[in-house]
């Protein structure tokens, strides 16, 4: 996994639980004064130790984590990728076009980048299907980033996620609908 999403997981821990928590967080899970770069890669196994790490010192599960992390990278992520953006998409539309646009610019910058696979598919105007595939299992992150981008846009959306890796199926399946907003 890319060092910049370690990164990005030590500034969250530090917003949300204190300057002293990633020291803390590392300790727990046997990293203690581990330095993580942004241009190099770490083993998957580092940043989920991070997370269960996470999970058993805040009592929350591993998944809600993520998600929340997710809606969390939002605004950087605009920062990182906006400019492969349509100025006319909304929350669907990039989901819709994740895959196309901002996997394939990571994947040509660094060959080396594996992020997940997601197959999305416009099953209806208001809604999304992705079939997401990663070793790493973190489709909560995807979760995440769809709600943070509702958010971003002023939508709200509902999200149905039956099929999991996390429960033994081969890959996830996440519909996304969007919602009026009340």
């Amino acid at each position: 996994m890319h060092g910049i999403i370690f990164q990005e997981l030590q500034q969250y821990v530090e917003t949300n639980l204190g300057n002293d928590a990633w020291d803390a967080l590392l300790k727990g899970a046997g990293m203690p004064g581990r330095v993580f770069m942004p241009t190099q890669a770490y083993p998957d196994e580092d940043a989920l130790a991070l997370v269960t790490t996470a999970s058993n010192i805040t009592g929350n599960p591993a998944p809600a984590i993520l998600e929340d992390f997710g809606k969390y990278l939002v605004p950087d992520l605009y920062k990182l990728f906006g400019m492969l953006i349509r100025t006319e998409w909304k929350t669907l539309d990039v989901l819709e076009n994740a895959e196309r646009s901002i996997h394939t610019a990571v994947k040509a910058k660094d060959p080396k980048a594996q992020p997940p696979s997601l197959s999305c598919i416009r099953t209806a105007p208001d809604e999304v299907t992705i079939d997401y595939r990663s070793p790493r299992k973190m489709c909560g992150v995807a979760v995440g980033i769809a709600k943070g981008l509702a958010e971003h846009y002023g939508e709200s959306i509902e999200v149905t996620h039956d099929v999991c890796m996390l429960k033994g199926d081969p890959n996830c399946v996440i519909k996304f609908k969007l919602v009026p907003i009340p």
